[in-house]
């Protein structure tokens, strides 16, 4: 199974804020980790949403709003894409992730959700042609 661990945007990564030599260092070395165990799939920082868009679909309608949004609770920051065994496995991993609450990383939480495989698209058409989209998927 794969399990998404999503930074959650604060204050400090909205303002584009980036991080101390001495956090980066701490965060290379969990995903050296996360790779060294095999678990790790992908992983990004998202900048901040000033330097992004929104697209609504509304009654068949699309509206752009160009960021910065105002909620940040709603916003990310980062994100990584691990395989787990387990919702428990992959909270575990989470748990392991170096914020320690010093000002690089004020109130940082990270939300852990697992991933749909083709399979949960129980139809065999659409499990043919979500491959077909894979193999011409960047890599």
């Amino acid at each position: 199974m794969r399990f998404m661990m999503i930074v959650k945007a604060n204050a400090d990564s909205e303002s584009g804020m980036l991080p101390s030599d001495e956090m980066v260092s701490k965060m290379m070395d969990y995903n050296t980790m996360l790779a060294k165990a095999g678990v790790l799939v992908d992983l990004n920082g998202l900048q901040p949403s000033s330097k992004g868009a929104r697209v609504k679909f509304s009654n068949g309608q699309t509206t752009v709003t160009d960021g910065p949004f105002a909620e940040t609770k709603e916003l990310l920051a980062g994100y990584w894409v691990i395989r787990a065994d387990s919702l428990e496995e992959a909270i575990a991993w989470a748990r392991q992730i170096p914020f320690d609450g010093s000002p690089d990383t004020i109130e940082p939480e990270v939300e852990v959700r697992q991933i749909h495989e083709l399979e949960d698209f129980a139809s065999p058409a659409s499990i043919a042609r979500a491959k077909q989209i894979e193999a011409l998927m960047v890599k």
